[in-house]
């Protein structure tokens, strides 16, 4: 399963899950990773009443700037950091002050392909059949439940998650609320997305 079947298939289940809030989001814990781009990751905004879900996937190079699992103590300590950056849902994705936000939940990990995906990836084996020693692929995962004491406020995102990570070029967005699922993308160049009042 690559990973853009397993995101639509995740924000299917996150949609649906709104009024259960984001504990249920966490009951698929086995993930399975494909290929990803560098650069690009992938938000889902579900908006329903006062409660915003949020869940982010991003190759592991863009937020520490490698992909394979952390091994020395300065690898470590940059993951360490960048999770707890990503904890910090409202200063990575700033809601408008109006809405009156408060994070009630997050949840941030960092998960790599197993053997049998490598495998999948066609990078597992050189051409002469030999194993290939190259570390496995990692990606960031948070989920975030957010209040908004005035959600007809939440008018926009202003992405502070391009100052924050340097190596992250895009996020391509979708958004489902009471009125329907729409497609966005922000970008380095463009780090400002509008979608008027949910209603």
């Amino acid at each position: 399963m690559t990973l853009r079947k397993m995101t639509l298939r995740k924000f299917t289940f996150l949609a649906a899950a709104l009024a259960a809030g984001l504990p249920a989001l966490a009951a698929e814990e086995h993930r399975e990773l494909g290929p990803h781009e560098h650069g690009v990751g992938r938000l889902n905004i579900a908006i329903e009443g006062k409660r915003v879900s949020m869940e982010l996937e991003v190759p592991g190079a863009d937020i520490v700037g490698f992909e394979h699992e952390a091994s020395t103590t300065a690898q470590k300590a940059t993951v360490k950091k960048a999770k707890a950056t990503l904890e910090g849902a409202l200063s990575v994705f700033k809601l408008p002050a109006e809405a009156k936000c408060k994070l009630a939940e997050a949840k941030v990990a960092v998960h790599a392909e197993d053997e049998h995906e490598h495998e999948a990836s066609g990078e597992a084996k050189h051409e002469d059949g030999k194993e290939d020693d190259a570390p496995r692929h990692s990606e960031f995962h948070a989920e975030y439940a957010i209040d908004c004491a005035a959600p007809e406020k939440l008018t926009g995102i202003d992405f502070k998650y391009f100052d924050l990570f340097a190596n992250a070029r895009k996020l391509d967005i979708n958004l489902v609320t009471a009125k329907g699922q729409t497609h966005y993308e922000v970008s380095r160049e463009r780090p400002k997305l509008t979608f008027g009042e949910i209603g």
